[in-house]
């Protein structure tokens, strides 16, 4: 159960750290500007839900499609790595513009704002998805496969509530942690991005040069 326990709390840490659902406050308080409380708490759910059907369509068929196309899983997990480092520095050092990721303008009001922008791609972003696809790459041919996929969507179901929490008391995080506070926060968020990424890319790289027999573990 420690590697299980180890691979729940890696995914949960690193969705909960791309996802980043204090970066996400901004954007969902200015779309939903104006909205009752029950509106909040609709969309809220509503855009946690869908970013969770994502995740887990890209869990069950994201390696499957992968294999159907002839892409090796260490691939994925550099390419992947690539992505979270790249978001990662993002985070670490944001534009001097600070603009919201998709003006509230460009939304109408009949659209359907809980999937897009909140859940895709705000929610469940190439980084959510490379994170997934990675996490789900060291779990194949495994004697604990079953158990490790339990994990992942556990840690996948942990996010999205923390998230969900987050949303719903949107209004009162961003008056408790103000502008800087959550300047900081993801600053620190971009460090540990990056971090994981760097991780990532050096699985894949060791796991593609042991397939191709470079080397070997002792």
């Amino acid at each position: 159960m420690g590697r299980e326990f180890s691979l729940f709390i890696g995914t949960f840490t690193t969705l909960l750290a791309i996802i980043n659902p204090l970066e996400v406050l901004p954007v969902y308080l200015k779309l939903l500007e104006k909205k009752d409380a029950r509106t909040h708490r609709q969309i809220a759910r509503n855009a946690c839900i869908y970013a969770l059907l994502l995740s887990l369509f890209f869990l069950i068929f994201g390696t499957l499609i992968l294999h159907l196309f002839g892409v090796p899983l260490s691939m994925v997990r550099i390419v992947g790595g690539i992505i979270l480092m790249k978001i990662g520095f993002q985070l670490f050092s944001p534009p001097p513009s600070g603009g919201a990721v998709i003006p509230a303008s460009d939304v109408g009001q009949d659209a359907n704002i809980a999937f897009v922008p909140l859940a895709l791609p705000l929610m469940c972003g190439p980084g959510a998805i490379a994170t997934i696809l990675g996490m789900a790459s060291t779990i194949k041919h495994s004697a604990t496969e079953l158990t490790s996929f339990v994990a992942i969507v556990a840690a996948i179901l942990a996010t999205m509530l923390v998230t969900y929490l987050c949303l719903v008391y949107a209004g009162r995080l961003s008056e408790k942690l103000g502008a800087l506070g959550i300047d900081a926060i993801t600053r620190i968020v971009g460090f540990f991005v990056s971090a994981m990424g760097v991780a990532l890319i050096f699985d894949g790289i060791i796991e593609a040069l042991q397939t191709h027999g470079v080397t070997s573990l002792h």
